[in-house]
């Protein structure tokens, strides 16, 4: 079965950085899209970043958080970071690793948002003080 686990949360002061870590099993890294959610207080879950292993090209960033967040894949296999700079209140939330199956309609559907995943973590929470 697969299974994510996300570590690195913790609270920090903005301005300030964290990296988060998503470890991956059950499942072959290489053939899948991989992402990070997150869930504020009182409002939904929403996409972050994603990137998918089998294709080259930029990944995918919310606006609120692009050139501030990068995800990236580690060389340990089935292992997805986000390090988070320059910090905000406003990215206080859980956040989430998720996988997906690799595909051409997956990858069209991440060219223009951030699709449904079907695999989760249990989450990492991550709070900024100002």
């Amino acid at each position: 079965a697969v299974e994510l686990v996300e570590s690195g949360g913790g609270s920090v002061q903005s301005g300030g950085s964290l990296r988060l870590s998503c470890v991956g099993s059950g499942f072959t890294y290489s053939n899948y899209c991989m992402a990070w959610f997150r869930r504020a207080p009182g409002k939904e879950r929403v996409g972050v970043a994603a990137i998918c292993s089998d294709v080259a090209g930029d990944p995918l960033y919310a606006k609120a958080v692009k050139g501030r967040f990068t995800i990236s894949q580690g060389n340990a296999k089935n292992t997805l970071y986000l390090q988070m700079n320059n910090l905000l209140p406003e990215d206080t939330a859980i956040y989430y690793c998720a996988a997906e199956r690799s595909s051409p309609q997956m990858r069209q559907l991440l060219s223009i948002g951030f699709p449904n995943f079907n695999y989760w973590g249990q989450g990492t929470q991550v709070t900024v003080s100002s």
